[in-house]
C-alpha cells in the first residue's frame, strides 16, 4: 500500500464529508494511534459541521475506559490493540456522541512496542452505524511511525467510506 500525502488525504477527506452530508450522518471519531489525523483531516473540510460530531483520542487504558466505556476486563484479557477493544471503542463513540456513524483505531505505530503477535504497524480499525452492527478489520502497515499512521487514516475513512 503507498503511503497517502497530504492532498490524497484531503481530497479523501472531503469526497467523504459530501457523502456523509448527503446521508444526514455525522461522524464520531475514537482514536488511539492515529492521535487524532483522522478528526483533524475531516474538519480540514470547510464547513465539517455538517457532518462531524467529535472525535475523542484515546491513548491510555483508563481514557479508554472513561471515554468510551472499554471494560477493564477486555483490555486486561485482550490487550488494547484487539479486535474486542476496537469494537468496544466504536460502540462507545456513539454511546457518547449524536453522530449517526462511528470509526475507532487502535494500533502499534511504532517504532517501538510491537512484539511477535503484535508487530508495529498492527492496528485494528473499527466502523459502526448507530443501530447497526459494528466490523473490524486487522492491518498490517509498513513503514515509519508517520507512514503507518497515515495509511491507518486513508484506511479509516475508506471503511467510513464503505458503511454509507
Amino acid at each position: 500500500m503507498s503511503i497517502p500525502t497530504d492532498a490524497e488525504l484531503n481530497a479523501q477527506s472531503a469526497a467523504l464529508g459530501q457523502r456523509l452530508q448527503q446521508a444526514s450522518l455525522q461522524l464520531v471519531t475514537a482514536e488511539s494511534c492515529s492521535g487524532g489525523w483522522i478528526a483533524k483531516c475531516m474538519t480540514d473540510i470547510a464547513g465539517s459541521s455538517a457532518f462531524f460530531d467529535c472525535g475523542m483520542v484515546v491513548y491510555s487504558y483508563e481514557a479508554k475506559q472513561r471515554l468510551l466505556g472499554v471494560r477493564a476486563q477486555t483490555l486486561e484479557q485482550f490487550g488494547a490493540v484487539s479486535r474486542e477493544t476496537v469494537l468496544e471503542m466504536v460502540s462507545g463513540a456513539l454511546v457518547n456522541s449524536g453522530a449517526g456513524i462511528a470509526v475507532a483505531v487502535t494500533g502499534i505505530a511504532g517504532p517501538g512496542g510491537g512484539s511477535p503477535d503484535k508487530p508495529v504497524g498492527s492496528v485494528w480499525i473499527g466502523w459502526k452505524r448507530r443501530g447497526g452492527y459494528a466490523r473490524a478489520e486487522l492491518f498490517q502497515f509498513d513503514g515509519d511511525r508517520e507512514a503507518i499512521r497515515r495509511q491507518t487514516v486513508a484506511a479509516a475513512l475508506r471503511g467510513i467510506d464503505a458503511q454509507l
